[in-house]
């Protein structure tokens, strides 16, 4: 959705007359702009799952762990790359399918939803690859966390480093 709009103000600012001294210069480079936009989103929403050769295959599982790992969201590259690296060698093509689908997701919803801050729409929580990355989520924070720790649903799960300073001139919440 985002994406979408994204390429509609693009497209909208090229009709639009400019008042620098080359308007043709600012829609040509958002052309081109746009066109490298639009492409890696095509690529990214059209991985073909090709399992005909062991090559191929060792290909997509490669692609696929690499993608896990190296998405920039460090307790997602942790969290997702790790249960990734020991459950891909094993997926049919349906759950190759449903985790192209879920590392197709941003970043921080993805992370909300897993760490329990939001819940997660409908059509996530039929995907079984969602699912069981979700309760192994779960499981870890049910064992290795204090309940204390964790914050509430709807709630930043972020907590300050001060949020015991409660002094008059202390903030509400921690890190100010």
């Amino acid at each position: 959705m985002a994406a979408a709009l994204f390429r509609r103000a693009l497209l909208l600012r090229c009709v639009l007359p400019s008042t620098s001294p080359s308007p043709t210069r600012p829609a040509a480079s958002a052309r081109r702009f746009l066109s490298a936009f639009t492409t890696s989103q095509q690529n990214a929403a059209t991985t073909t799952v090709d399992l005909s050769s062991d090559e191929s295959r060792r290909r997509l599982l490669n692609r696929l762990v690499y993608r896990s790992k190296q998405r920039g969201f460090l307790e997602l590259d942790l969290v997702l790359g790790t249960w990734v690296e020991q459950h891909v060698h094993s997926m049919d093509e349906a759950n190759i399918r449903a985790l192209l689908q879920v590392l197709d997701l941003e970043n921080p919803d993805l992370w909300k939803w897993l760490s329990g801050q939001e819940q997660p729409p409908e059509d996530l929580n039929s995907n079984p690859v969602f699912t069981a990355i979700k309760w192994k989520v779960t499981d870890n924070l049910t064992k290795h966390a204090c309940p204390e720790t964790r914050s509430t649903p709807g709630q930043p799960w972020v907590r300050g480093w001060d949020d015991i300073k409660k002094g008059k001139d202390a903030p509400n919440y921690g890190n100010q």
